[in-house]
């Protein structure tokens, strides 16, 4: 018929097609506005690894001290060992931490004040007293400034952002260079959940479990006394008494590829042993000496005038540079070497925990 359109299939084919693309473009369209919603929402409610960073320097600055209480698991030796511990720190430089495992009646005391810095061991009630920079010279796993001091210094740190937490994976510069690299868990308010501390092979050697941390915590004058902390902790925990207990002599595992030389008991009685082990080899040398304490009737404190605490594992020491001196279930440990490094020092000690076996 003249004027009228004529029927072709290729005429549908066309209109279905601009049809279709009209659809598509449309269900794109509010796809693509859906992602933007969802991205910008989650852009309000993220916080950036910097928008973090930047709270955790702001907290540092504005806290005036905190309490915390945490279980650590130290899994460096044979046996799993674990420590209650309670942290205090007041602004700008006081600290109190409390170490105390149940298992094996072992309690110790990091101390600093105006006085100095102080290790107590309250059954014995014995302290090593230091002029220090402690803590400012290592890594502590359990401060939490050191801990967030670790993750700002450390320009290749890792994040990650969680429902519940912030973890970050540092570098780390403890004591002991087994202690390679760390990972930091933070709630979203940014208060320390965990620390786990591990080797070059990812194994895990030290976990931290924070229950407990209240920051712009309220300290009496006493809080950071040594002599106070001293008297307290010794209510807690009964004074050590050595008398009739065998004395066992033990033996470093790792001894630098020296080897024993001599062993020599200096004293004799039951409540009296003293044990002195010689290793040597042409260059180098190291003894150790043991000696059994007994009841402790009146108080020792020893001022050093040079050293520093030292973190052996499964007891706190005290460190110069030719000397280590520890105690241990009871027992009295003085390492000294002329011609070895602290690492080498260290390393010697943390073995001495092992079976009495040479």
């Amino acid at each position: 018929m003249q004027g009228a359109e004529s029927w072709s299939p290729f005429n549908v084919e066309i209109t279905l097609g601009q049809r279709g693309w009209q659809k598509m473009k449309k269900t794109l369209s509010m796809m693509l506005t859906a992602f933007m919603i969802v991205l910008v929402l989650s852009a309000c409610g993220a916080q950036s690894q910097n928008d973090v960073l930047d709270s955790l320097e702001e907290r540092m600055e504005s806290m005036t001290g905190y309490k915390a209480e945490a279980k650590m698991t130290l899994s460096t030796g044979e046996k799993p060992l674990t420590y209650d511990l309670e942290i205090w720190h007041k602004k700008p430089d006081f600290y109190r931490v409390s170490l105390k495992n149940a298992e094996k009646d072992q309690s110790q005391m990091i101390l600093r004040n105006k006085d100095g810095v102080f290790v107590l061991t309250p059954a014995l009630n014995k302290s090593f007293r230091f002029q220090s920079d402690w803590p400012e010279n290592n890594s502590q796993v359990y401060l939490f400034q050191s801990l967030i001091s670790d993750i700002l210094n450390d320009t290749d740190r890792g994040f990650k952002s969680k429902e519940k937490s912030y973890v970050f994976h540092t570098k780390t510069n403890y004591q002991n260079k087994n202690l390679y690299q760390q990972e930091i868990t933070l709630n979203k308010d940014l208060d320390p959940q965990q620390v786990r501390i591990m080797d070059q092979d990812q194994k895990e050697l030290v976990r931290l479990d924070f229950s407990k941390v209240k920051f712009n915590a309220k300290f009496d004058k006493n809080s950071f006394d040594m002599e106070s902390n001293m008297s307290s902790a010794q209510f807690e925990v009964p004074t050590f008494s050595g008398a009739g207990e065998e004395f066992e002599v033990l033996y470093p595992t790792y001894t630098a590829n020296l080897n024993i030389v001599n062993e020599r008991e200096v004293a004799q009685g039951a409540d009296d042993s003293k044990v002195v082990l010689n290793y040597a080899d042409e260059d180098k040398s190291f003894t150790l000496m043991q000696q059994k304490n007994t009841a402790v009737e009146t108080a020792s404190r020893l001022t050093m005038s040079s050293g520093e605490p030292v973190d052996l594992g499964f007891t706190v020491g005290a460190m110069t540079d030719q000397s280590i001196t520890w105690n241990f279930n009871g027992v009295d440990y003085l390492l000294v070497s002329n011609n070895l490094g602290q690492d080498e020092l260290m390393a010697i000690a943390r073995s001495v925990s092992g079976e009495a076996i040479k």
